[in-house]
């Protein structure tokens, strides 16, 4: 699996772009950025992301301007608006010459993640149905999942914990990156609980003489492609 989608963050305050590159990194996009209307023009021409994340107060020109120009040069990308404008005119105006929707400040980190989530489920069908890593395969419409022609049954925090080893294929994850992951931000349990699912879904998955799940000691776990 190569990733969930390549985004272009653009927004001109230092710290909230870092924010939300490091953010969405960790959720598994790749992520560039750019800090000016005139940045982002340049990146969404020539970098081709999926989808671009737009302030639309940037010092140069605004965001609205930007797709526009982006628009009449033929680029389709979908777009979504950062911005702390919500009035009904501004809302009006950035739909209306091509956004895909706006995600108002102060925003929490988890809407952003699940809106881009969506439109790329919106307008790239069918590219986050089904995750593979050699004869494993998840179906997430349909939570079947696959080791070769044998179907696995697990349970859904089985099912949740291998979507996010097969999210981050080739990528080391901490317990607390997992806890964080496929329990949630106010679990008060033990790290431990990682390993025995671990355990089980290894019992599940890793049946036969190729095994995808691995310990890396010290750090985390994997699924190794």
């Amino acid at each position: 699996m190569t990733g969930r989608g390549r985004l272009l963050v653009v927004e001109d305050e230092p710290s909230i772009r870092e924010l939300l590159c490091a953010s969405l990194r960790f959720a598994g996009f790749a992520v560039s950025s750019a800090a000016t209307g005139s940045e982002a023009l340049d990146a969404a021409r020539t970098g081709a992301p999926d989808l671009v994340l737009l302030d639309v107060m940037l010092p140069d020109r605004d965001g609205f301007e930007v797709v526009r120009r982006l628009r009449s040069a033929g680029v389709r990308v979908p777009v979504l608006y950062l911005t702390a404008r919500d009035g009904a005119d501004d809302r009006v105006t950035g739909l209306t010459i091509g956004g895909d929707g706006y995600i108002t400040k102060p925003f929490s980190l988890e809407e952003v993640i699940a809106r881009v989530t969506a439109v790329l489920r919106r307008t790239r069908p069918g590219e986050e149905e089904q995750l593979t890593c050699g004869d494993l395969s998840l179906d997430v419409e349909s939570h079947v999942v696959r080791r070769g022609t044998r179907v696995v049954e697990l349970s859904p925090t089985e099912f949740r914990l291998l979507h996010c080893l097969l999210r981050h294929s080739g990528r080391v994850l901490s317990k607390a990156q997992i806890l964080d992951q496929v329990w949630s931000h106010d679990f008060e349990g033990d790290a431990a609980v990682v390993e025995s699912y671990i355990s089980y879904l290894r019992r599940k998955v890793d049946t036969g003489e190729r095994r995808l799940i691995c310990t890396v000691r010290g750090i985390g776990y994997m699924i190794r492609p």
